[in-house]
């Protein structure tokens, strides 16, 4: 039998406790209206990029694979390079980071307040730390680097 992957365990064991940090930011009573809405993934027209710590990036890059893509796509017009301009809609929305999620929106909302989200952007940063990162990176980055550690 094989050894096992200290690394893909670590990998693997990060990605779960990220996606445990979506549940809980969706499980908070703060009303949301985001139904695949598109105006935040426009980065050129906002101002606003979100930025990923690794261990989100490591679900950007899985999702993005799961698309059947290898690389990322070229960003469409200043647009996100996970949105699909033929389609209007993110290519991994259920796995779309947690500055999407939290996002500046008026439409979907407006930005959750900082205090009721700290808890959470703690324990990411804690992750990022335990995955050898050095914090948040923009979204171009963050994913293309997850890639190529993923090949």
């Amino acid at each position: 039998m094989p050894a096992a992957d200290p690394e893909a365990a670590l990998k693997r064991q990060s990605i779960s406790e990220v996606k445990k940090i979506y549940a809980e930011l969706a499980a908070l009573p703060i009303e949301r209206s985001c139904t695949l809405r598109a105006e935040c993934c426009q980065f050129r027209l906002t101002g606003k990029t979100p930025h990923l710590t690794r261990g989100e990036a490591l679900i950007v890059a899985k999702a993005l694979r799961a698309t059947g893509r290898k690389s990322q796509p070229a960003p469409a017009d200043g647009a996100c390079p996970m949105f699909d301009p033929f389609t209007a809609r993110c290519l991994i929305y259920e796995n779309r980071p947690f500055g999407c999620r939290t996002h500046f929106c008026a439409a979907a909302g407006g930005p959750y307040a900082r205090k009721d989200v700290l808890h959470l952007i703690h324990r990411l940063q804690e992750i990022d730390e335990h995955l050898g990162g050095d914090g948040p990176h923009p979204i171009q980055d963050a994913v293309a680097g997850a890639l190529q550690a993923c090949q």
